[in-house]
């Protein structure tokens, strides 16, 4: 919540940009403290879990564990699980993606969303999930249910054969 942004095209800016709301300063207590319970009750209603198999995945912790064990998910990979998750078995687009966890209006000249796709890819394939997360032929991406094996879905990219290599050179080096 920001306050003292008094300007009203500076507030809707602001809440574009993601921030939960924006007020003035001369706001009274008593508004301020319906807001607040505004935002309180809307927190209550979002789940604070959802399992998804062997998957638990913990909104508040922003974490996702497998047999009680963390997975060490970076805020972005959280983010994008907690989105796939929301509609398990649905592709979702690139634009969506981009959209719903960087708050992009327009497709950037990057790889950041196939870089963290693969890097949450190899967390799930190190805790025994290997392919939860499939690849569509229109480059969107959906979460299998947990109970259906992968059909049809590009699994690989060079960057899963880089971190696969690096599992079996840390393995090795542990005398796994």
């Amino acid at each position: 919540m920001l306050l003292d942004v008094s300007d009203s095209s500076e507030r809707a800016r602001m809440l574009r940009m993601g921030f939960g709301d924006a007020i003035d300063f001369g706001t009274t207590l008593e508004e301020l403290e319906y807001r607040v319970l505004r935002l309180a009750h809307f927190a209550q209603s979002l789940p604070r879990y959802r399992n998804h198999g062997a998957l638990k995945i913990d909104l508040l912790a922003r974490e996702a564990f497998v047999a009680g064990r963390a997975l060490g998910l970076h805020p972005r990979e959280f983010a994008l699980l907690w989105r796939l998750a929301d509609h398990p078995g649905e592709a979702v687009s690139p634009r969506e993606l981009l959209c719903d966890v960087w708050r992009l209006a327009f497709r950037p000249e990057t790889n950041s969303l196939a870089v963290h796709v693969s890097r949450l890819r190899a967390k799930l394939r190190l805790a025994g999930l290997d392919g939860l997360v499939e690849t569509m032929a229109d480059g969107s991406y959906r979460l299998l249910s947990p109970d259906r094996p992968a059909i049809g879905g590009v699994h690989d990219s060079a960057l899963d054969g880089y971190l696969r290599i690096g599992k079996e050179q840390v393995l090795a080096q542990q005398g796994a």
